[in-house]
C-alpha cells in the first residue's frame, strides 16, 4: 500500500496543469514553441518567476505566420472530410460493430513523436528517463535509471519517479480534441515490464475551472520475464485525484472528454528499469458489468 500512495505522490509532480488559454486564433502557430512552459505551473524552488508578458514570447516572423496559417486550414479540411465520412474518426461499420480498437501503436519515429518523457530532473532530481523503438520497430521501450536522492534546495521533501505522456490532440488553430470512448468499458495493453509497478494516468478536461487537475488513475503490475503480457483495466477500477490526493467525493470517468494517457513509475527502488509496450488500446467486455468499483457515503452536511 505504501508503494501505491508513493506512486500517486509522484504522479502529481507529471500533471500539467493547462491554464494557458491561446489570445486569438492565428496566434496559436506563433507560440507553439512556448506552449510546454506556459502549461507547467511548477517552478523550481530558488528560481525567480518569469514575469515577461505573452506578447514578447511571440515570433513575429512573416515566413512563420504564412506557414502556420497554411498548416491550420489543411487540418481544418482534413477534419471537415473526416467529420463527413466517419464517425469519431473510425468508419461508421467499424464504429457501430466493433469490440475493440488500437488508439496508440509504436511502429514507426512519427508514432514515437507523439510522447513526451519526464522525470523528477525537471525539480531537480537525477533520474533519467528515456523513449526508444522496440526490435524491428514493433513496438516503443521507455527505459532510464530511477534515482531516490532528493534535491538540496531545502523544499523538496521526496524525489525519484520517471513517466510519458502522450501528446494531446490538437485541430485547426490549436482546438483542443477529445477521444470519445463511450463504447468501451476496459483499456486493454500488451507490454513487457521487469516487474515494477506502474500508474496509469488518465486525463480528461473538465467542465469547471475548478477541476482543472483532475486526474484519473489505476495500478498496473508487470510480471516481468521475456513474455508479453496483455492487460486489461475496466474503466470502472480508476479513481479521481486532485494533484495526487485521492478525492473523498469519487464519480466515474468521463469517456466522452479524454485527453491523454500517461504512466508514471515511483516505486523508490532505485536502479534501472524497462517497459516496453506494443499497443495500447480499448475493449468492450460484455461481461464486465460493473459500473463503479467505489462505494460512496453520504457526508454530514448539517454542521
Amino acid at each position: 500500500m505504501a508503494v501505491a500512495f508513493k506512486l500517486l505522490a509522484s504522479a502529481c509532480h507529471f500533471r500539467e496543469c493547462q491554464r494557458h488559454k491561446v489570445l486569438h486564433a492565428f496566434l496559436g502557430p506563433l507560440i507553439t514553441n512556448h506552449i510546454s512552459k506556459m502549461y507547467s505551473s511548477y517552478r523550481r524552488p530558488g528560481t525567480s518567476p518569469d514575469k515577461a508578458p505573452v506578447w514578447k514570447q511571440i515570433d513575429f516572423s512573416t515566413e512563420k505566420i504564412v506557414n502556420g496559417i497554411k498548416k491550420h486550414f489543411k487540418l481544418l479540411k482534413t477534419e471537415i472530410v473526416e467529420h463527413a465520412t466517419t464517425y469519431d474518426g473510425q468508419p461508421l461499420h467499424i464504429h457501430l460493430w466493433g469490440q475493440t480498437r488500437v488508439v496508440w501503436k509504436f511502429r514507426s519515429r512519427i508514432d514515437l513523436n507523439r510522447w513526451i518523457a519526464s522525470s523528477d530532473i525537471e525539480i531537480g532530481g537525477k533520474s533519467e528517463a528515456y523513449l526508444k523503438l522496440g526490435t524491428n520497430n514493433k513496438s516503443a521501450v521507455f527505459y532510464g535509471t530511477l534515482n531516490t536522492e532528493v534535491p538540496r534546495d531545502g523544499e523538496t521533501k521526496y524525489s525519484g519517479y520517471c513517466g510519458y505522456k502522450a501528446k494531446p490532440q490538437l485541430g485547426f488553430f490549436n482546438r483542443k480534441k477529445y477521444y470519445n470512448w463511450t463504447k468501451f468499458n476496459s483499456l486493454y495493453l500488451r507490454v513487457r515490464g521487469d516487474g515494477r509497478p506502474w500508474m496509469i494516468n488518465i486525463f480528461t478536461d473538465p467542465y469547471f475551472s475548478h477541476q482543472k487537475d483532475d486526474t484519473y488513475h489505476y495500478f498496473m503490475f508487470t510480471r516481468g520475464g521475456p513474455y508479453w503480457e496483455e492487460i486489461t483495466i475496466p474503466f470502472s477500477k480508476f479513481f479521481l485525484c486532485n494533484q495526487g490526493r485521492v478525492q473523498d467525493h469519487q464519480y466515474p470517468l468521463w469517456l466522452d472528454k479524454i485527453s491523454t494517457i500517461g504512466f508514471t513509475l515511483g516505486d523508490q527502488a532505485a536502479g534501472p528499469f524497462q517497459l516496453e509496450i506494443d499497443f495500447i488500446g480499448l475493449l468492450m467486455d460484455r461481461t464486465h458489468t460493473e459500473e463503479f468499483a467505489y462505494e460512496q457515503y453520504e457526508r454530514n452536511t448539517k454542521f
